[in-house]
């Protein structure tokens, strides 16, 4: 059916109605002041959803651009820089950081797997003028999530400083800036702030702003002085992408009112239980350890003989649901279900059902119910 294409991929995710509203809205002038009032109010619950008395940065950007913003502020010719890697978006970090002239030590392991408290204080003990560690909470390629609060109490006791990519973890996982001690933090608007893309933020701690102090040539569009001095006014230092800060403002107002906590317990609760209805239907899932696991991405082998783009094609053309496939290396090897944002236990027992009912069509050997009557189980446990 046209127009009923229902998105489980990890970004871009669904968008409530009443923040599609507010984005169809005509525009007002970005330097009037009912938009400042709008801003203020912006800015104050960012910090809400990134547990921060830092301020946060507003770019009209994808996620990318804050990555870039992180590095583009901190970074001279021959700084050195650890990345640790556990899939795609932690080789984005090595890149960005290399196009600035950077010196780039990588800890890296295989896909799926995550860093350990032990790898990273040998690669700190090993490189003891590392100026700022990168880091990837969720890994969006994978499915797989670092422990970041024990990485950065590491980082803490080092001169350096953590770069925390929480583009599909903020609004699905806990990720708290000031208690954790992460120094800078970047998202995206198409995650779990259930907005469509195009809005990047970034918070940055005291230390962080520091370091921008002497860098020798700092972003001109990312350029953390010059966003906060225009922050201070309630405002951005460039045309903002208006119709989404609209949108954005009242996402916010939505999140306040479940709470991120409760937020944080929702994501965990349906990626668990979708886990293990998964398993319950003969699928071995790429990331073995919950304890591991991302509560907003959930990366799933195909069964023997029955290709990936196969199941997603059939869940398309059938059920109008849009799963993901792989990403590099792990293209068409691994797809990839998305629980982040504007998700609900409805969409999940339906995307669980259309996936039995795929499986079964193209002759994979499980007894059809048994997913969804797990999920229905677990959806229906009392929050631990």
């Amino acid at each position: 059916m046209k127009e009923k294409t229902f998105l489980m991929i990890p970004g871009p995710t669904p968008v409530p109605q009443s923040v599609l509203q507010e984005i169809s809205k005509h525009p007002i002038g970005h330097r009037s002041p009912e938009f400042s009032q709008i801003m203020q109010e912006v800015f104050k619950d960012l910090k809400y959803v990134f547990q921060t008395k830092n301020d946060v940065f507003i770019y009209a950007a994808s996620g990318t651009g804050a990555m870039c913003a992180a590095l583009e502020n901190i970074i001279n010719p021959n700084d050195k820089i650890l990345c640790l890697v556990i899939g795609n978006f932690g080789e984005r970090w090595v890149k960005i950081a290399k196009s600035r002239g950077a010196i780039v030590e990588i800890l890296q392991v295989n896909h799926g797997e995550v860093i350990t408290q032990e790898m990273l204080e040998l690669a700190l003990k090993n490189h003891p003028d590392i100026k700022a560690v990168t880091l990837t909470h969720s890994e969006t390629s994978t499915g797989a999530a670092n422990d970041i609060k024990t990485l950065c109490s590491i980082i803490q006791k080092t001169n350096a400083i953590s770069i925390v990519d929480g583009i599909t973890s903020l609004c699905a996982m806990p990720c708290k800036m000031d208690e954790w001690g992460i120094d800078v933090l970047v998202s995206g608007s198409q995650k779990g702030f259930m907005l469509p893309p195009g809005l990047a933020f970034l918070a940055a701690s005291k230390k962080a702003m520091h370091l921008r102090e002497s860098c020798l040539y700092p972003s001109f569009y990312f350029d953390w002085k010059n966003h906060k001095t225009s922050l201070d006014k309630n405002t951005t230092p460039f045309t903002p992408a208006v119709n989404l800060i609209f949108g954005l403002h009242k996402a916010l107002q939505l999140i306040k009112e479940e709470g991120i906590e409760n937020i944080n317990t929702r994501h965990k609760k349906y990626a668990l239980a979708l886990r293990k209805a998964l398993r319950a239907i003969n699928l071995d899932l790429f990331i073995k350890d919950d304890c591991n696991a991302s509560y907003a991405i959930t990366s799933i082998y195909p069964p023997k003989n029955i290709p990936v783009p196969m199941i997603r094609k059939t869940l398309k053309e059938d059920f109008d649901i849009l799963v993901a496939n792989g990403q590099g290396i792990l293209e068409d090897k691994i797809f990839r279900i998305g629980t982040l944002g504007f998700i609900c236990q409805r969409d999940l027992i339906a995307a669980i059902s259309a996936l039995e009912a795929t499986l079964y069509k193209l002759g994979h050997n499980f007894s059809l119910g048994n997913g969804v009557n797990t999920i229905i189980k677990e959806l229906n446990k009392e929050n631990k």
